[in-house]
């Protein structure tokens, strides 16, 4: 099969390297990890997107999640239509921040009080200063393979050991602060509860995607996340649940409804705005109180809860709270992962499709995978192919391997029946 016509999109990739460092505004978008230059998108409508060169794809991307009820949904459309001719940012409180809050909080029993952002980023650099102040504890424990953003003391990576400090993994990050942050590898309590002996009463916290999905689609069992819980607070230590990609996409309450464990704190993303650059963390009133001006945690944004972005996520968490809407989509997520699954089975390629709730990842293993280091970089060669193939064929991935797909409700049966089919022949290529 032909290559698609990337004319266009490769002219404003030349034009964009003399603007952006690599050409773009985020490394991923590079397509650094798969064939070509980036294609440059023009418009988004329901599960489909367009690009430059006017190839038209089913998106699985979605903007990387947050759009979870397709693209140009008119809940969403017209409501930062009527918030824009009002005016779009004030640096001053609005009705639509206490309407969007109480939309949240009314149905999520895991939080009591929020306050909003401009990112997950932010969400998660608040969190764990809110972490931080209220244990008057320095030392963060993560886990290698989550991703929470580009804050200084979370872009580390492990060192040598079974519990270590960690390391840089980004220039310009001061060696002082990885040192704060203590990384170990997954689903293993046995180092988990060594950082707690070797680090006693320094761990300010403990944070966890609520299902790492940001370095393949790492689930873990309930247990482990309970015993994750129960050990944190033996310790006086906190339990962050970052959300930025599982809340509301498991359903309401992300994961931590999902798994029905209540962590301390939890930090939200784009989801929650329709796509428009928006975060949130929250946690308990009494945790809350410690954020400036009522408590000596300092935290502020002249866009926090900008009035466009409220306004999106109004009409778009209004969608969520239809009766039966996660149910028909998980379903719907289920039967398409189920016959691709099937698919590689009768062929005996050596694939598996992780899936949870409306994500789903394609590993080119046999294996189950629970840990970053169960993942083979030699696969991402497969991946490559794969995933020109499947631009060939109108079907739109995030350009690595590494990254989950997602099914928004604009996705119908019909669209993800052509949609298996293009994977079927693409499967083929990559196995042939």
């Amino acid at each position: 099969m032909n290559d698609i016509s990337r004319e266009r999109s490769s002219e404003l990739f030349e034009k964009a390297q003399r603007f952006f460092p690599g050409g773009v505004n985020s490394p991923v978008r590079a397509f650094k990890s798969v064939y070509g230059t980036p294609l440059f998108i023009e418009k988004g409508d329901g599960c489909f997107l367009w690009d430059a060169d006017g190839n038209k794809f089913i998106d699985f991307c979605c903007s990387w999640g947050p759009l979870i009820l397709g693209h140009n949904h008119p809940s969403v459309r017209e409501n930062v239509i009527d918030a824009v001719e009002k005016g779009m940012s004030f640096g001053a409180p609005t009705a639509l921040e206490n309407e969007l809050a109480e939309l949240i909080l009314t149905h999520n029993r895991k939080v009591e009080k929020i306050r909003f952002v401009s990112s997950g980023t932010e969400a998660v650099m608040s969190a764990i200063r809110l972490a931080r102040g209220y244990t008057k504890r320095d030392k963060i424990l993560k886990f290698e393979g989550c991703y929470h953003g580009h804050v200084d003391s979370m872009l580390v990576k492990a060192g040598s050991g079974l519990v270590t400090f960690g390391e840089t993994s980004s220039a310009g990050v001061p060696k002082s602060f990885a040192d704060e942050t203590i990384v170990i590898p997954l689903n293993d309590r046995g180092a988990v509860e060594q950082a707690f002996k070797q680090f006693p009463d320094q761990i300010a916290a403990i944070i966890i995607e609520g299902v790492p999905a940001n370095n393949g689609l790492l689930i873990q069992n309930k247990e482990y996340i309970q015993f994750l819980r129960e050990l944190s607070t033996a310790n006086r230590s906190l339990l962050i649940f970052d959300e930025v990609i599982t809340g509301f996409r498991l359903g309401f309450e992300g994961a931590a409804g999902y798994y029905d464990i209540q962590p301390d704190i939890t930090t939200y993303g784009k989801i929650i705005g329709g796509g428009m650059p928006v975060g949130a963390y929250g946690a308990s009133a009494e945790i809350m109180s410690n954020i400036s001006p009522e408590g000596a945690v300092y935290q502020a944004g002249t866009l926090s809860g900008n009035p466009v972005a409220m306004a999106a996520g109004i009409g778009q968490l209004s969608e969520l709270l239809r009766p039966g809407f996660y149910k028909e989509l998980n379903e719907k997520t289920a039967a398409f992962v189920a016959s691709v699954q099937q698919y590689a089975a009768d062929k005996e390629y050596q694939l598996t499709v992780f899936s949870i709730g409306s994500l789903f990842w394609f590993a080119f293993t046999d294996r189950n995978i629970q840990k970053a280091e169960d993942i083979d970089p030699l696969s991402m060669d497969k991946f490559k192919i794969f995933h020109r193939e499947l631009l060939n064929r109108g079907i739109y991935l995030g350009p690595s391997g590494y990254e989950v797909g997602f099914i928004s409700s604009a996705h119908t049966v019909d669209t993800l029946e052509n949609a298996k089919r293009a994977i079927f022949e693409s499967l083929d290529v990559v196995y042939s």
